[in-house]
């Protein structure tokens, strides 16, 4: 199968030219067609078709991004991921079956970046490896720190601290909790939140229902009881450092 994807015209992603990206799928057709996309715009792209070559291909070729199936032979794509953290913070796109709810929220809970459910558009892969990779990089105007009670965020250094104390925070884990600190005491629905954080018009709602549950873990005392990142019913989420009388959980 040949792919000749045309050349893409100047689009402002000039300065992700030479990024890194391995792409882990043992679907060679998928890998070929996606792999093909990627290098017309201009990613260094590495392949592997089995969860030991990628674990061995991303300590080689340090990738700035890797694309990652779920269902992979020889070690499922879900260990290889938890397997990379120990050794990285490489943000992953990791790539699901269509409609297996399941397995996108088993990936968003163990941190995975984003996702795209197959089968995808190649052309949506690029826009989501762009989006990600300006991200992790800080390729943004730089913004002024953040200081909110104990709370310290550094949007350039993409660094998040309680108390002086680091916050072990993924990519969009970050962006969510920098566009609350933003914008506090003011409730966002699912919807907004899935359109203002990640940029998306439309998508799996519990995207936004993982990554509020996983932040509540990192910056609540207790997640099971937050007062802080709380629910409103039937509207949405509001953070908040004293709590309100109708934000319940």
């Amino acid at each position: 199968m040949s792919v000749s994807p045309a050349a893409p015209s100047s689009t402002g992603n000039e300065d992700l030219v030479g990024r890194r990206v391995l792409l882990v799928d043992d679907d060679p057709t998928v890998a070929e067609v996606a792999s093909s996309y990627l290098r017309a715009s201009g990613f260094v792209v590495e392949e592997a078709s089995d969860g030991f070559a990628a674990l061995q291909a991303a300590d080689r070729l340090a990738p700035d991004l890797i694309v990652l199936d779920r269902m992979l032979p020889g070690i499922d794509g879900l260990e290889v991921f938890r397997r990379l953290r120990e050794r990285m913070s490489t943000p992953v796109i990791l790539l699901t079956a269509l409609g297996s709810e399941d397995d996108r929220i088993a990936g968003l809970e163990a941190g995975a970046d984003d996702y795209l459910a197959k089968p995808f558009s190649p052309r949506e892969l690029v826009l989501r490896v762009q989006s990600v990779l300006r991200r992790s990089i800080g390729e943004f105007t730089p913004e002024s720190v953040l200081e909110y009670g104990e709370f310290r965020l550094d949007p350039s250094a993409r660094v998040a601290t309680r108390g002086g104390v680091e916050l072990p925070l993924t990519l969009r884990e970050f962006d969510l909790f920098e566009f609350l600190l933003k914008h506090p005491n003011q409730v966002f629905s699912r919807e907004d939140l899935l359109r203002t954080v990640w940029g998306w018009t439309h998508g799996d709602l519990s995207t936004v229902t993982v990554h509020v549950r996983r932040l509540r873990e990192k910056i609540e005392l207790d997640p099971r009881a937050p007062t802080m990142l709380t629910t409103v019913w039937g509207v949405g989420y509001r953070f908040t450092m004293g709590g309100a009388a109708d934000a319940v959980v």
